[in-house]
């Protein structure tokens, strides 16, 4: 079996959340900003940031970033943030109420699906997602599959 090259990740990505394509559909997705600490977002440069149970909540209006580990900064004093403090998300008022709306059927989430920065901003690519039964699952698994054998055969013609 040949070796597989690592994917290259672009250089403004900080983070990717690979697991949520798997777990969940993602239906709609909306780039928001993130309002931090310094010390933070020079945590976040140096790409110590899980987003894997990560998810959002709209709460009395304003958009909030839960249980994403950013680890503590390495050179930070007493000053030093929680790494597992709710951060909030920079969001216009109509794209928070359409969110809103979206989650109030049953089975619907708001799941971080990467974090990169854009301009030298922090920001997070939200995905509106339902949650894959794992019969969906393998379904997935097997039409990937299937994709790549006819690709494999199609390069050869």
């Amino acid at each position: 079996m040949a070796k597989r090259k690592p994917k290259k990740t672009p250089d403004n990505q900080l983070a990717q959340n690979r697991k949520a394509r798997h777990d969940y559909t993602v239906t709609e997705t909306v780039e928001a900003g993130l309002v931090l600490t310094g010390t933070e977002i020079k945590s976040m440069r140096e790409r110590r940031i899980t987003l894997q149970d990560g998810f959002a909540q709209i709460r009395n209006g304003e958009a909030w970033l839960m249980n994403v580990h950013i680890s503590e900064y390495a050179q930070g004093n007493q000053f030093n943030h929680d790494p597992l403090r709710n951060r909030k998300l920079l969001l216009h008022k109509k794209q928070i109420k359409r969110l809103g709306l979206a989650t109030q059927d049953k089975g619907v989430t708001l799941i971080p699906l990467k974090v990169y920065l854009k301009h030298g901003f922090a920001k997070v690519l939200i995905g509106v997602a339902h949650g894959k039964r794992e019969y969906d699952k393998r379904e997935s698994l097997k039409r990937r599959e299937q994709d790549r054998q006819i690709a494999r055969v199609m390069k050869h013609y």
